[in-house]
């Protein structure tokens, strides 16, 4: 099912989405290892973009399955719908979008971006 609303992700973002990307479902304890090699954060975390400097690759995704699991509790949504959130949110980082160390009005760009793309692939 993630990779039918992926497919809708590509289609909603043809015309920013230039190359192929990967995604990487895994546990936390894989992703905490990575979050403390390249971004020097000892901790688990929910999605993690690695953007690639070519232009027939975007780069990889890496979402920790764990993680999404809590959030989804959370949030009050299914694991399917909080995946999907995740992977906009990181496919919308290797697009470009940002939203730490940037000016409010740029974190709110993405953020309303995600939202759309969120309500387009949920459907």
């Amino acid at each position: 099912m993630l990779r039918a609303r992926v497919k809708k992700l590509c289609a909603a973002l043809e015309s920013e989405l230039t190359a192929e990307f990967s995604l990487v479902l895994t546990n936390d304890k894989e992703i905490r290892e990575l979050n403390k090699k390249f971004r020097s954060k000892d901790k688990p975390t929910d999605v993690l973009s690695f953007p690639s400097n070519s232009t027939s690759y975007l780069g990889d995704l890496v979402i920790s399955v764990d993680t999404a699991t809590l959030q989804a509790k959370t949030y009050g949504c299914s694991l399917l719908d909080e995946l999907t959130r995740l992977t906009i949110h990181g496919l919308l980082h290797l697009l470009g979008y940002e939203h730490e160390k940037v000016s409010s009005s740029t974190a709110r760009k993405m953020r309303k971006k995600e939202e759309l793309l969120v309500e387009q692939i949920s459907r």
